[in-house]
């Protein structure tokens, strides 16, 4: 009977082992605020999830939630995540900053990267993409192709993220076209296919010929093709499938380095709180192929922009620039911190309308 007891306790001991392994496997959430099928902001983010399953294969479990609304929905979900075991929960909108770090002080021992977000805590990073470089690029652009000198621009929230972009686009198409007009749509969603439509039809039948969005479907680029000689910018992700136009070029989010390399840490321990804002030098902002609807002169033009901001001899937010209120912001030469750039809360000289309360 001697050796059956050491085979059973061998069988025992395997099983240890057994379970040991299966709970190394480290389990990351991601709370997305759209679905996964978007084509936007929220597709990219999946893209960026999937991306972590290739690196770590089988060493990480990954799951996640879709089209979760911003506020109690939001902590329901990422509470439910933390209670099922994730080790790393991915918060992926702005306005799930609240719920994060209220559920972050339930759960000590998970980690919460909150994305466009500012608050941290010992377990809570935040992390961002300087969107505002990639809206030089196509700030650059509109204002060179537009027939009508009327750029129109659908708005998602009146947050310091949606405003930098506004600013950049409005600061650079005025640079290489004095007479551009801005007018500015607020969807109030990041997402609804409906009132992105509909706000494109609004801007256009205003006299816009260039259309930028801060949302998250490719409605606007469908009712700019409808519409005929507008263009475009894929937002979020490439939007190519309205390639060669009304899509000339886009703004990518590329996540997946982000998201690997905040994995990785968990994994070996090494993960600390931090707060991350990175553009296109770093390459978490990427552009777009421009497409042969733009002409050569003014291709060339935005790639030396894109160029001298990745390289960082150009910053999109440099002086002399001026309040919409006329008072002076930056002096010649002077360029932005980023602590008014995170909290932006106004608009530049030259662009027309509110920012809502």
């Amino acid at each position: 009977m001697k050796p059956i007891k050491i085979l059973a306790g061998a069988a025992m001991a395997f099983g240890l082992a057994t379970t040991a392994i299966a709970e190394d496997k480290t389990k990351v959430g991601f709370v997305y605020v759209g679905p996964v099928g978007d084509g936007g902001w929220t597709y990219e983010h999946d893209q960026a999830r999937k991306a972590v399953e290739a690196e770590f294969g089988d060493k990480v479990e990954t799951v996640y939630v879709e089209s979760v609304a911003e506020g109690p929905d939001a902590e329901r979900v990422i509470t439910d995540m933390a209670l099922k075991g994730a080790d790393l929960i991915f918060t992926t909108s702005f306005g799930y900053m609240d719920q994060t770090i209220n559920v972050a002080k339930k759960f000590p021992d998970v980690k919460f990267e909150h994305a466009t977000g500012y608050k941290t805590a010992e377990n809570v990073s935040v992390y961002s993409a300087r969107f505002y470089e990639g809206r030089a690029v196509q700030g650059t652009i509109a204002g060179r192709m537009t027939k009508s000198n009327i750029v129109g621009y659908i708005g998602s929230y009146p947050i310091p993220e949606v405003i930098r972009g506004m600013n950049s686009a409005y600061i650079h198409a005025r640079k290489v076209n004095p007479d551009v007009q801005f007018k500015i749509v607020w969807a109030f969603t990041w997402f609804d296919p409906a009132k992105e439509a509909d706000a494109a039809k609004v801007l256009i039948e205003q006299g816009a010929d260039v259309i930028l969005q801060h949302t998250d479907s490719t409605a606007p680029q469908a009712a700019a093709q409808a519409a005929g000689d507008v263009i475009t910018f894929g937002q979020a992700s490439d939007m190519a499938e309205y390639a060669p136009k009304p899509r000339v070029s886009s703004i990518i989010d590329n996540w997946a380095p982000y998201y690997i390399e905040r994995t990785r840490a968990v994994m070996d321990g090494s993960w600390a709180s931090s707060n991350r804002w990175d553009g296109i030098g770093a390459g978490m902002v990427g552009i777009g192929e421009i497409s042969d609807a733009v002409p050569a002169e003014i291709k060339d033009e935005a790639l030396a922009l894109k160029a001298a901001i990745a390289d960082g001899s150009y910053h999109p937010f440099t002086g002399p620039l001026k309040k919409q209120d006329g008072s002076d912001w930056l002096a010649e030469g002077e360029t932005a911190d980023d602590g008014t750039l995170a909290g932006m809360n106004f608009f530049v000289e030259g662009i027309e309308g509110d920012i809502p309360q």
